[in-house]
């Protein structure tokens, strides 16, 4: 294909995938399959690695996202981005409502929106094309954040239509989705980091990221509310934001005009209510003035608008009795203080347990056992203590102190620089940090030993058979044959035995001797090395290849690695500083686990699959289950567990679940055979 063909179909192919962007991110209706869309992309930026010169800064490709930010410039605001006044109060909504008819008269009509829990972004488009994006910041300047705002797919790098001016701003709120944050705090326990408070922090920490190939992983999306100064070609804000959604923005469904002010407590009631129901975060509701001329005549005060207030509403809030507080310790060997609650109806859900956080947190509320607390969802997702009522507090008692030693192990705790957590330093001796590393070492993404799941590592743990991953690969038959252990239900809940039978002792030997063939990035990633996640770990893997090559790296040649930042190098350096690792790798090592990348691993083969994800399931001829999935990534492809409208294709082997096909079928997803599967590669 000469540059001639090449630049019709570059510019053929960017327009088709950004309506399929627009069908899918903006309108929830897919005109196309995720597979078939995936297509067009991949062929779309082969084309544009082929001929550079031909790739604009619009393409679809930027939403993946790959550019680094070494710092974010500061940007005066064209229009100051001031804040709106807030108020809890009806009385106070009535009070906005009557000065704006004091002041213009009584045929007034308002437009009430929901207001979205995230981060205010200003977007800046220059002849239909995305050129800047600028936060909030102090209100007069705020960080350019360009590079990763195109990474959001709701947001349209190139609009759609006409009749938008040449040059223009439109505001919004970028936010993270539910199902994003609760994947990510997934992510972030498993390596090791703290989970995000709530969705609204997520999505204001992972916009400040430095490669935006991360920030794409995130998964944010963003609403678009209001186009400063657009007084001379449209009336009114409706029109205003219609308009925008004709473009390509993303615009809430729940936009309506309301004439009186009892509309507007209808509105406001209905997602008081109805707000537990959406897929993100609201914490009120916005009214403004709908006339351009009517805002104008009613001007600004030197930090909000005159014609515009939010009704934030009161965080669904519950008072119960606090019984005691646990002090947990985790994989990584944090200390969590948990409030153990006397139970209490809350945001639909009965709530028993809720976070105290951290130290600085117990100190600052001053919370005591058997005060009466106030309760609420952070972020309507995590029960959290916000208050004591100290009107009912007991007569006799005593501050809570946090533990100075280990409730586990009695090792005294320490407090990383720049870290709030309090943590057991004692990572090779402490029960739950021993039995959270082997749960971690045998989970799915790491060896993937499933049959000792269920409390069976609990179990072995308890009769002293493993204190280290590598015991796993000394126990015999008649060590597991008739353990067991009765786990009390809850409530109603029955008591559950876990007994060890002969069928089970063979699936645990058998999965425990299939591990062995696992490859080295997973091997690394089950080692549970602070900070080395799923991604990091591969990419350590790929690039040292061996874990001698690693072991033997200084801190330097550590952070040369894509994405491997300071705080990554220390932790690798501080876990190989602990003779029991050292000794935990030549055990794994003399029983066969991976610690290499053989010739075949080590590079990539082709990028057939790339930006394609595969669900795997039942068994295949050529391949074992670790193989199959290490091949779709030694082709660009990638893994995932669960199937959803998104994935690609599932590769089925015999014995597949009746229910992953009724659902591939269900979702569109491709059926793909091992036979088509090898003819791809």
């Amino acid at each position: 294909m000469d540059s001639q063909e090449s630049k019709r179909r570059i510019e053929e192919l960017s327009d088709e995938i950004r309506k399929h962007n627009y069908q899918y991110y903006v309108l929830s209706r897919p005109l196309i399959s995720d597979q078939q869309f995936d297509l067009k992309l991949e062929e779309l930026s082969k084309l544009e690695k082929e001929f550079p010169e031909l790739s604009f800064p619009d393409s679809p490709t930027r939403h993946v996202g790959g550019e680094i930010t070494k710092e974010f410039r500061q940007v005066v605001h064209k229009y100051p981005m001031l804040s709106l006044g807030n108020t809890y109060s009806e009385e106070d909504v009535r009070d906005f409502e009557e000065r704006i008819h004091k002041l213009v008269g009584d045929d007034i009509e308002y437009v009430c929106e929901l207001k979205f829990d995230g981060l205010a972004i200003g977007l800046t488009y220059l002849d239909g094309r995305l050129v800047q994006a600028v936060t909030r910041g102090d209100g007069v300047q705020g960080d350019d954040v360009t590079t990763n705002v195109k990474t959001i797919r709701g947001i349209p790098l190139k609009l759609q239509g006409s009749g938008y001016p040449a040059e223009f701003e439109i505001r919004g709120e970028i936010i993270m989705p539910h199902a994003s944050f609760e994947a990510l705090n997934r992510q972030r326990e498993e390596d090791g980091e703290e989970p995000f408070a709530n969705p609204r922090n997520a999505a204001s920490g992972s916009l400040k990221m430095l490669d935006s190939a991360e920030v794409a992983k995130r998964m944010l999306d963003c609403y678009l509310y209001y186009l400063p100064g657009p007084g001379q070609i449209f009336a009114t804000h409706y029109e205003a934001v219609q308009a925008a959604r004709r473009w390509g923005f993303k615009i809430s469904d729940y936009v309506v005009r309301c004439k009186t002010i009892e509309d507007i407590f209808d509105y406001i009631n209905t997602w008081d209510e109805g707000r537990k129901e959406l897929p993100f975060d609201i914490d009120g509701v916005v009214i403004k003035v709908n006339s351009f001329a009517s805002q104008e005549q009613l001007g600004f005060t030197a930090k909000s608008p005159r014609w515009a207030i939010a009704y934030k509403f009161k965080a669904e809030e519950a008072s119960t009795l606090l019984l005691s507080v646990d002090f947990q310790v985790g994989r990584t060997g944090t200390v969590t203080p948990v409030a153990n609650l006397s139970p209490v109806q809350l945001a639909g859900t009965v709530v028993k347990r809720a976070t105290l956080h951290n130290a600085d947190v117990i100190k600052e509320l001053d919370v005591r056992t058997g005060d009466t607390v106030f309760v609420e969802k952070g972020g309507e997702i995590i029960p959290k203590i916000t208050g004591v009522d100290l009107s009912l507090r007991p007569a006799a008692s005593l501050p809570l102190l946090f533990p100075t030693t280990c409730p586990e192990c009695g090792t005294s705790l320490i407090r990383r620089e720049g870290e709030v957590a309090w943590v057991c330093p004692n990572e090779t001796s402490c029960p739950p940090q021993i039995k959270g590393k082997l749960e971690h070492f045998i989970s799915r993404k790491a060896m993937n030993i499933d049959s000792l799941g269920e409390g069976k590592i609990e179990i072995l743990y308890d009769n002293g058979l493993v204190r280290s991953p590598a015991d796993l690969y000394e126990l015999k038959f008649e060590q597991l044959i008739g353990l067991e252990k009765v786990y009390p239900g809850e409530g109603d809940k029955k008591d559950r035995t876990v007994k060890f039978r002969d069928k089970t002792v063979e699936n645990i030997l058998n999965g425990i001797a299939a591990s062995i063939t696992v490859p080295f990035d997973r091997v690394l990633f089950a080692l549970g090395i602070r900070f080395v996640g799923e991604t990091v770990a591969k990419k350590l893997a790929r690039h040292f290849g061996s874990f001698n090559a690693l072991r033997m790296a200084e801190s330097l040649a550590l952070t040369d690695v894509e994405e491997i930042g300071e705080k990554i190098a220390q932790s690798f350096r501080s876990w190989l500083e602990t003779p029991a690792n050292i000794l935990l790798i030549e055990n794994l090592a003399k029983h066969g686990v991976k610690m290499e990348f053989t010739e075949v691993q080590s590079a990539q083969k082709s990028n057939v699959f790339e930006g394609m994800t595969f669900v795997v399931s039942g068994v295949f001829e050529k391949f074992s289950r670790d193989e199959i999935k290490q091949t779709v990534e030694d082709h660009g492809g990638k893994n995932v567990s669960s199937i959803s409208a998104r994935t690609s294709f599932l590769l089925a082997g015999s014995n597949m679940g009746p229910e992953k096909r009724r659902k591939a079928e269900a979702l569109g997803v491709k059926i793909m055979s091992e036979e088509e599967f090898l003819g791809r590669i």
